[in-house]
């Protein structure tokens, strides 16, 4: 059995709306290496045409927005500058396009939650994921101390703190250095460079990181972490620690849309399947309290972060990624919502428009 692309996108779109495999079903799922690659598209077919000129016009609609405010909960977090605001798309077949401050680093903060949770794809088996760390969505807040108390479901999903805590306990290697430096590895890879990381946020951070680290012992207490705890929150931590910009961050993105592979460096990350069940958690949890409206109106896969980034995948043709630190009510970049809502407008994206 071979899947095209649009057979790709539908059993993202199944996963997405909430279709859970049994395990009988789980046994016949594709594996990855009957997955074929996405066929070749025209330049036209991936990017419609004046997309350049439509970043422009939206950056320059949308710089002047001044809503929103940036993370104060993270001090060093709050010294982030207002002003700046970038949005750049990275196609399947290495085409980069920018506007406005698309190389300004910032840490990835919870963007690197599905990016994580590819690694720990590739160090166990999805079911055991499943699991071990869950998929639904909990319809709490992304940080909540409830969420492991009140659900009937003691798992979590690896786009909240609890779930992407451990997840991060499961990933593999000799000792807890090994372990971080195979996280920052699978990121370079992604990003197709080397990526920074920002000492003074992650001091910032682990300073004001009680409500993780009690997460963490709850986790302990239902049996659902797979390691020291303590150590697991740190790691944890790093990760959200790298600094991205636009661009890197549309580059990763880009990986996922051309179903695991680096479009930049021609590198395989991760298999085409362990790439959908990324979207498809990322479909279902990726914005916070946002997200079941986010796929309402917009229709795409996407991940935000406090820092003030936002990446959206267009399977088999490519992602978006914006920067702005003001954020909603809800910890989402109030320029980068609304700049991918009108791309997907303009251009049709969301992924249940009949083609």
């Amino acid at each position: 059995m071979r899947l095209t692309l649009p057979s790709l996108a539908a059993t993202l779109l199944l996963i997405a709306a909430g279709c859970a495999a049994s395990p009988q079903q789980a046994a016949t799922q594709p594996t990855p290496e009957q997955l074929a690659p996405p066929p070749a598209a025209s330049q036209q077919d991936l990017l419609p045409a004046g997309a350049e000129a439509l970043l422009a016009e939206l950056h320059a609609a949308l710089a002047s927005v001044d809503d929103g405010a940036v993370a104060d909960y993270i001090p060093q977090l709050a010294l982030a500058d207002a002003e700046h605001f970038g949005i750049a798309i990275v196609t399947v077949d290495g085409r980069v396009f920018t506007v406005g401050d698309t190389d300004v680093p910032f840490t990835i903060q919870s963007i690197a939650k599905p990016f994580v949770f590819g690694l720990a794809l590739r160090d166990h088996p999805r079911e055991e994921l499943v699991q071990k760390v869950g998929v639904e969505p909990t319809g709490l807040p992304f940080n909540s101390v409830l969420g492991t108390e009140v659900r009937t479901l003691k798992t979590q999903n690896p786009l909240v703190n609890p779930g992407a805590i451990a997840t991060t306990s499961l990933i593999q290697g000799a000792d807890s250095a090994e372990q971080y430096a195979r996280v920052a590895q699978i990121m370079d890879a992604y990003a197709g460079e080397s990526l920074g990381f920002d000492e003074a946020v992650y001091q910032s951070e682990m300073a004001s990181n009680s409500r993780n680290m009690a997460l963490a012992w709850q986790l302990v207490n239902q049996g659902i972490l797979y390691g020291d705890p303590e150590d697991a929150v740190r790691r944890y931590t790093r990760a959200g620690c790298i600094t991205v910009t636009a661009r890197t961050l549309a580059q990763m993105g880009a990986t996922l849309a051309n179903g695991g592979s680096n479009p930049l460096t021609g590198a395989r990350v991760l298999e085409p399947l362990q790439v959908v069940d990324m979207l498809s958690v990322m479909s279902m949890a990726g914005l916070y309290d946002y997200s079941g409206e986010w796929m309402f109106r917009v229709g795409l896969p996407a991940k935000s972060g406090v820092g003030g980034g936002i990446v959206a995948v267009v399977p088999g043709r490519f992602a978006i990624a914006t920067f702005s630190p003001p954020l909603d009510r809800n910890g989402n970049s109030v320029r980068g919502i609304r700049a991918i809502t009108e791309l997907s407008r303009r251009w049709g994206l969301h992924l249940l428009l009949p083609r």
